[in-house]
């Protein structure tokens, strides 16, 4: 029989060997890696945990790359704006002190310098991050602004900034008189001088603003009727007398790009008088005629000069203002009152005049005599005529013609004892001569608009129908609801009626007739909704700008509504009531703005869309909110904007008012040169300065530093987070090397016991416990 030996291997405490030594060579993995394993499986039953710490940790890495790639784009822009403002400062501080020598250019070396400025800053406009284009908005890949050359000269087929002043100062009357119409003094009104507007409703050359005078026994007519005109009359007391030497009247004039200018004129005892004057004649009649001289040469000096700066200036921001407004024609309201004896035969819609109103040219035949009317405001003086037994009434300059003028001038061709009157808006018309009162008239509604549907014939006392006057016409206070014969809308808006403003809704509501807690007022999105109890114009106005967000409010003046926005292009507004809408002086919908770049029209008496003719200077994307076109998220809930585009105001203006100092040359030998060059210098002086309400610079960068400011805060949020999960990774995943010595040490000699064991087992035999020799 033999005796096998003992099978170490598979005995427990060859086993635990084994182990050991397994864990021996985990350790030393350990030891060499900083792992807890190679594989998911050894890291544990938290390792779930690691793994979604590492994606986060992933997903804050891009954030942070998105943050600097954002932080980079913002610093060049805030390099490129500070380069901006340091650059027209210089063009500011040039035009404002720089001697305006000419030179054999036209222009001053201020305005040569400018044009050199100019390619600069559009070099800084164009400006580039990587391959993006910073000042494009969302346009990244598209140049910000078009060359200096196509700019300042076109493109062969459109045209460019110069050619768009030129054509804008041959508009505005810059050669002449400022388009302005100087009349008087005529036969029919010998002593009266008129300035009128040659087009109503045009947007060129000089607009009266107002008339002040301080001449002895001179009467004045404020601006007023369409064309608007004023006069000043002399001589109107009694005795009729001279101005007495240095009595002084002034003319003041609205420009086109919306400054003031005046023309005022001293009364001289010289002849000739000095520039500003005009000379006192032997009587009212000839001081009149001395006036028109000196007022033709006073205003056409200010054409001259200071209308061919603000000329430039509008011509400047026709080509470069994104901005638009569309404007209405006069529009009434649905009151109108009796006539009175004050009531003018012939004025503006909306005036206290009768209607229809009497027109220059009409006449009335009263009892075979002749009344015949002109007015002296917009009539040639010759136009007037001086027929023996024919009575002139003015229907225009400094004392209108009224209906009380009107009925005295029949009760002098009458002779009537009893004279005519007028109440309640009734006229009464008396002759207590034999064979009474007879009057017809050339156009039968001027008897109609004094209450007599046909021709009075051999009446002792005729009787017409009560009339009224003109409505008045619409203003801030008139309401958008009401009835016949208030101040209200000549047809009104109703609840339920709705206007869509660039897409989004007004809503009209009674509070009166439909109980705020039934309307549906404050319940939908989008909406806005006005009271039709309390609302006005001015309540529209203001909804419509709040939803626009227009920078320029909208207005109402004079009966006419204007609509303002900063992008013209996104003007948009119709309703379900168009009747109502159309009551605000609008003809057509949708309303919309014209289309800039702006253009003198074929006729020459208004602005048209010039897109198609003229190069567009900015050429990337345009968004109502230049910061909102460019954004990044830079945390899981967090985004940032910081677009910005080249025609947002602040840079406009910046580029615009280089522009079109460069762009001005004049004659170097022209009398009226050196100030038509120091009117434009002050103007480009004064518009290179942001005005208070209007974005700046410092404004784009401070919306800059609010991006930062949140990616600042955002940065630091993250770097905490960075440091607790790399911890949860790190428990998870890593060991103690110091630990993992220790317990290898430990390991190693437990593993050398085991073995020294081992090897004495292995040693023994059965023959080493049997007796010697047995």
């Amino acid at each position: 029989m033999s005796i096998n030996s003992v099978g170490f291997g598979g005995s427990l405490f060859g086993m635990a060997v084994q182990n050991l030594n397994t864990q021996l060579n985990n350790l030393s993995t350990q030891l060499a890696t900083g792992q807890k394993s190679t594989s998911y499986a050894g890291m544990g039953t938290n390792e779930g945990f690691a793994i979604a710490a590492r994606a986060q940790l992933s997903q804050i890495s891009a954030f942070t790359d998105t943050m600097t790639n954002v932080n980079t784009t913002i610093s060049a822009a805030n390099t490129a704006l500070q380069s901006l403002s340091n650059i027209s400062g210089q063009v500011q501080s040039d035009a404002a002190s720089t001697p305006q020598a000419l030179n054999s250019t036209g222009q001053t070396i201020a305005q040569q310098n400018a044009a050199t400025e100019l390619s600069s800053i559009v070099g800084i406009l164009n400006t580039q991050v990587g391959n993006n284009f910073i000042f494009s908005g969302s346009a990244i890949n598209t140049p910000s602004v078009a060359t200096v050359d196509t700019i300042m000269n076109g493109n062969g087929t459109q045209a460019g900034l110069k050619q768009v002043i030129a054509e804008r100062a041959q508009a505005d009357g810059t050669t002449g008189l400022g388009r302005l119409v100087i009349t008087g003094p005529s036969t029919a009104a010998p002593n009266t001088v008129s300035v009128a507007e040659d087009v109503a409703g045009s947007p060129f050359g000089l607009k009266l603003s107002s008339i002040t005078s301080s001449l002895t026994g001179s009467s004045v007519s404020a601006p007023s009727g369409s064309p608007s005109s004023e006069a000043v009359t002399l001589g109107t007391n009694n005795p009729a007398t001279n101005p007495n030497p240095g009595d002084t009247i002034s003319f003041n004039f609205k420009l086109p790009d919306g400054t003031t200018a005046s023309v005022q004129l001293t009364a001289t005892n010289t002849n000739p008088p000095p520039t500003g004057s005009f000379t006192i004649g032997a009587n009212p009649a000839a001081t009149a005629a001395n006036l028109n001289t000196a007022l033709n040469s006073s205003i056409g000096t200010l054409a001259n000069t200071t209308l061919v700066a603000a000329s430039a200036v509008a011509a400047g921001n026709d080509f470069f203002d994104p901005s638009g407004t569309a404007t209405g024609s006069v529009a009434s309201t649905a009151a109108s009152v009796p006539v009175t004896s004050s009531t003018l035969l012939s004025s503006a819609p909306g005036s206290n005049s009768v209607s229809p109103s009497f027109a220059a040219g009409d006449t009335l035949t009263v009892n075979g005599q002749t009344i015949q009317f002109y007015n002296s405001s917009t009539t040639p003086p010759t136009a007037a005529g001086t027929t023996p037994g024919t009575t002139y009434l003015d229907l225009g300059g400094s004392t209108p013609a009224t209906v009380g003028s009107l009925l005295t001038s029949i009760d002098t061709i009458t002779g009537t004892g009893t004279p005519s009157t007028v109440s309640g808006g009734v006229i009464t018309l008396n002759d207590d001569v034999a064979g009474g009162v007879s009057i017809s008239s050339s156009s039968s509604g001027d008897l109609a608009a004094l209450g007599f549907s046909g021709p009075v014939t051999g009446s002792a006392s005729a009787a017409g129908t009560a009339v009224t006057t003109a409505p008045s016409v619409i203003s801030s206070t008139t309401a958008l609801s009401g009835p016949a014969g208030s101040n209200s809308l000549t047809t009104s808006f109703a609840p339920g009626d709705t206007i869509s403003v660039n897409g989004k809704t007004i809503s009209f509501y009674n509070s009166t007739a439909t109980p705020p807690t039934a309307n549906a007022a404050g319940n939908a999105l989008n909406t806005t909704y006005i009271d039709l109890n309390t609302a006005t114009v001015s309540t529209l106005l203001g909804a419509v700008d709040t939803i626009t967000g227009t920078s320029t409010p909208s207005t109402v003046s004079g009966g006419v509504v204007e609509f303002n926005s900063d992008s013209a292009a996104s003007l948009n507004i119709s309703s379900s009531n168009s009747a109502a809408l159309s009551s605000l002086g609008f003809s057509s919908s949708p309303i919309s703005a014209v289309q800039p770049p702006l253009r003198v029209s074929s006729n020459g008496n208004s602005l048209v869309n010039g897109s198609a003719t003229t190069v567009a200077w900015y050429t990337g994307n345009s968004s109502p909110s230049p910061r909102g076109s460019e954004t990044a998220r830079i945390d899981p809930s967090i985004t940032v904007q910081y677009g910005t585009q080249a025609n947002e105001q602040a840079i406009r203006q910046q580029i615009e008012g280089v522009a079109v100092f460069a762009a001005v040359s004049v004659s170097p030998t022209g009398t009226n040169s050196a100030a038509q060059i120091s009117a434009l210098s002050s103007r480009i002086s004064t518009n290179l300065t942001a005005k208070p309400g209007q974005q700046s610079v410092s404004d784009i960068q401070t919306d800059y530093a609010a991006a930062q400011s949140i990616m600042k805060d955002a940065a630091a949020r993250q770097t905490q987070s960075t440091t607790q999960l790399q911890n949860v990774i790190d428990q998870t995943e890593t060991v103690s090397t110091q630990e993992v010595a220790s317990q290898l040490l430990a390991l190693q000699n437990s593993l050398s016991a085991s073995y020294e064991a081992t090897s004495m087992l292995a040693g023994l035999t059965l023959t080493k416990f049997l007796p010697a020799g047995g």
